[in-house]
């Protein structure tokens, strides 16, 4: 029988499957209801998977991967073994800190000519990040506005290369041509425009290849905000998707922040937008991107 902890009971390989299954569906902003279907699973095997108590068959976490959109070598824990030169790289990147593997994605964007999205580096292309509800389409138009440039709402252009809406992208196709189309969209942009102010989609960084794409062409903004802020102005909105059907949709929501947190504080600049009305957040808004891009005040 396999080991397990003293303190918890688990064994700790399953331990840490959960938490890469919940860190995972979490950054793709699902429900556990939401994957339990994709992945036709049982809600309870699901969730005895996600607490470390669920031995599942290969079967069940191939179709669980499948449902994250994410090979069964992320899911297990081990994406750098596909080659020697893969297991070279990771001896010298284990047990690096954070600045030293941005140091490297940033060296390796520009030697391998995709753009390194280095921080002294800025452009143009503002693009705004952050989840549903931080003002990303509010503030996005009136900075554009305001400098002149283009603005440019990502998931229109999705629905444009589609033929029809997200919500039906995502029903009809489901999440992985959601995110194909949402990767073209993202390339047409950047071809198309040298300016512009971009509102993004609030999953976008789930994508790594969409994401470093933005980082690398991009003037980056987090356009942060309290999850009861979120909540409410989406509400106000009058959208309440993803979380139409949850009971515990406030929860949900924090899962998500807590998920994506990692991927949008990779942004040059931070903004709150909590606690304060449109007019305020713009003028920071304001202040922060033209001290950036070295344009008047």
């Amino acid at each position: 029988m396999p080991e397990k902890t003293e303190v918890s009971g688990k064994n700790p390989f399953l331990a840490a499957l959960g938490e890469r299954v919940r860190g995972l569906r979490a950054r793709r902003g699902m429900t556990r209801k939401a994957v339990s279907i994709a992945a036709d699973v049982s809600e309870r095997h699901l969730a005895n998977l996600e607490y470390g108590e669920g031995n599942a068959s290969i079967l069940v976490l191939l179709q669980v991967a499948n449902a994250l959109q994410c090979s069964l070598a992320e899911l297990i824990g081990d994406v750098t073994t596909l080659s020697p030169e893969w297991l070279l790289i990771r001896e010298l990147l284990e047990r690096r800190g954070e600045a030293d593997l941005r140091r490297a994605r940033i060296a390796l964007g520009e030697l391998l000519g995709t753009g390194g999205g280095s921080p002294g580096a800025v452009s143009t292309r503002v693009a705004l990040i952050g989840l549903r509800g931080a003002g990303k389409s509010s503030l996005g138009q009136l900075l554009a506005e305001d400098l002149g440039f283009p603005f440019v709402e990502l998931s229109r252009e999705i629905e444009k290369f589609a033929g029809c809406s997200v919500a039906e992208i995502q029903a009809l196709y489901g999440q992985n041509a959601y995110r194909r189309y949402e990767r073209r969209a993202m390339e047409e942009t950047i071809q198309i425009y040298p300016e512009a102010v971009i509102a993004t989609p609030g999953g976008l960084v789930s994508d790594p290849a969409t994401f470093n794409q933005l980082l690398s062409h991009c003037t980056t903004v987090w356009l942060q905000a309290e999850p009861e802020d979120h909540m409410s102005r989406v509400l106000a909105q009058g959208d309440t998707r993803p979380m139409a059907a949850s009971k515990e949709a406030m929860e949900d929501l924090k899962v998500i922040l807590a998920g994506r947190a990692a991927f949008y504080s990779k942004a040059q600049l931070t903004l709150n937008t909590s606690n304060q009305g449109l007019a305020p957040s713009f003028a920071l808004l304001r202040s922060q991107v033209r001290d950036l891009l070295q344009l008047p005040a």
